[in-house]
Formats: structure tokens, sequence, C-alpha cells
């Protein structure tokens, strides 16, 4: 819409202070002869744009002119408090306040904070750069987003293993990582539990009000919790010769610590000392890694692996 668009122009110009027609029209998707023309009709509403000419043009607005359209809601903030990766935005429902949002608080920076709804930044959580789509399905984050916002209680029915319990509590925030998201709440006696949300079947926000702790930090609490689960997993030392090539591959993975590697006496392979999780896992990874990895010790799992070679071969009659 044309008014959409008078607006976008005035915020871009009282945010950046000078831009050319044709940035105007790249960032608006619209040709320079409109640009023109939407200017002559914000001059001919009264507001005061001026054009400069020469190779250091452009539109700006007259010196000391503000303008009262930089008002921001609540969806709009919470948009600029999360990474702009389109996934994330997407999946809360804020993808298009982020480009407003961002033209509004450039031209509103300079003169206050956006101090009335700072308490959002205690209360997304993303853990890692990068979005890995999980594949889940997070039927109940509309809710728990809306009594996150409202300090209100919420009546979750949440599955552990085929078991479903039903709780009352508190979301206190909510945390991504590679792609899964996870409900931070408090429930009875005070005490913090973290929730897949995926596995949350039915979530009823309640008109119980709370108030968030004064002690509580989102990721000081997300940090501590997953060194803790980090330490509770079992851990199964293996050594590996690793080619050089796969060596990235093996970084990647999740259950796999790192612990030591050296060159080895072999071109273009590598020894490396590793923390798997259980054996399975290791074999499973392992395997998926292929020509590129080798098990040194111990001598059970190199048996499992070959194991399972042997029986893969099997299928194909070799």
């Amino acid at each position: 819409m044309r008014a959409d668009r008078l607006i976008t122009i005035v915020q871009l110009l009282q945010s950046r202070g000078k831009i050319s027609s044709k940035e105007l029209a790249q960032t608006l998707e619209v040709s320079e002869r409109t640009i023109f023309r939407d200017m002559e009709a914000l001059s001919f509403s009264g507001i005061p744009v001026l054009a400069e000419r020469g190779r250091e043009g452009g539109w700006r607005l007259a010196e000391g002119y503000r303008n009262s359209l930089t008002g921001m809601n609540t969806k709009e903030i919470a948009a600029l408090l999360v990474p702009a990766d389109p996934a994330i935005l997407h999946a809360l429902g804020i993808q298009e306040e982020f480009s407003s949002a961002a033209r509004k608080l450039q031209a509103v920076a300079t003169r206050q904070p956006v101090t009335p709804f700072s308490f959002l930044s205690q209360r997304i959580h993303i853990d890692g750069a990068g979005w890995h789509p999980s594949g889940e399905t997070y039927p109940c984050l509309t809710a728990l987003q809306e009594a996150l916002w409202e300090n209100r209680k919420v009546s979750i029915t949440y599955l552990r293993g085929e078991d479903a319990a039903k709780r009352l509590v508190a979301p206190l925030g909510l945390v991504v990582k590679r792609g899964v998201w996870y409900v931070v709440a408090e429930h009875s006696g005070g005490l913090l539990r973290t929730y897949r949300v995926s596995r949350i079947t039915e979530a009823k926000v309640t008109d119980e009000l709370f108030e968030l702790p004064e002690d509580f930090d989102l990721s000081r609490y997300w940090e501590t919790s997953t060194a803790a689960f980090k330490s509770a997993l079992p851990r199964y030392p293996s050594s590996l010769l690793v080619r050089e090539q796969t060596m990235k591959e093996l970084q990647k993975e999740r259950y796999v610590a790192l612990l030591h590697q050296e060159p080895s006496e072999a071109p273009g392979w590598i020894r490396a000392e590793v923390e798997f999780n259980t054996p399975e896992s290791a074999c499973r990874i392992i395997l998926s890694l292929g020509q590129g990895i080798k098990v040194t010790a111990p001598p059970e799992l190199a048996d499992t692996v070959a194991a399972a070679l042997r029986e893969a071969a099997a299928l194909y009659d070799f």
C-alpha cells in the first residue's frame, strides 16, 4: 500500500539522514519514478523532504524535523531480540515485524532507549548461531509465548515416554538449540525444569499471574543446566585413525568429544583420542563416516564395527 510505503520512506530518512532515490527504490522494490512521485506526495502533505543534487546527493528531511511514527509494539521489539534467521522468526510468528521494527529502532535509538520491553531479552535465548531444522512440530509454542509475555501460569500436558503428565507451570523463558524449542518453567516448590516443547501436547494459559524471580537469568540457567546434563552423560573413550578430510565431519558430531589429535605416521591420517557416549552410538557414528575412519581401541569396538560391516556386505552377497 502506498500509505505504508510513504511511512517507511519517512522512517528511513529519519534513521539514515540521507538516502538516494536508487537506494530507496531498491529497498522498497519500486521504480525510481515511483520514489519521485512519493516525494512529491510527502512534500504536498507537509513533510519537509529536501533533494540534494550531485554525486553525494540524495533525499533528506529538513534539519530538526522529527516524526511520531516510531512507536514500537511488543512483537516488533521481540522480533529484534532474536537472530534475524527466517526460520526462527517464522516459528515465533514475527517475521513481518522484524523489518518494520528494525527501521523504527534505528529512528528512535538516538532519542531514548526502548526500556518498557527490556524484559523480552531475558525471555528468549538462542543457543548456537546456526539453525538446523529438526522436523519437530510445536502446536503449543504460541500458547507458551502468550503466557510468557503476560506472566501467566500455563497448564500443560507433557509426554514422558508413553506416559502423559499434567503440570501447572510458570514459563520463565524459551530456548532454541539446533532447531529444537525448549521452555524453562517453574513449578510447585519453586523448582526449575526444562521441557521440550514438541512433547507438550496441550497448553492452556490460565488467569493466574506470577512474578519472574529477581535472580533468574535465562542464559546463565541454560548454560548451567547444559553443563550439568553433559557431565551426567556416559563416556566411552576410544582411539581412532581419521582421514584429514573426515576430521571436520567428526568434529561436527554432537555426541563426540575430541580430546586429542596428532598427525599419524600414515600420510593423510590423524590419530585422535575421543569420547563417545555409548558403544552403540560410537558404532553408529563410525559407520556413518565410512572409509574415512578406523577404530584402534578399544578392541571390542573395533570388533563390533567390523561385524556390522560384514553383515552389511552379506546383504549384497560379497
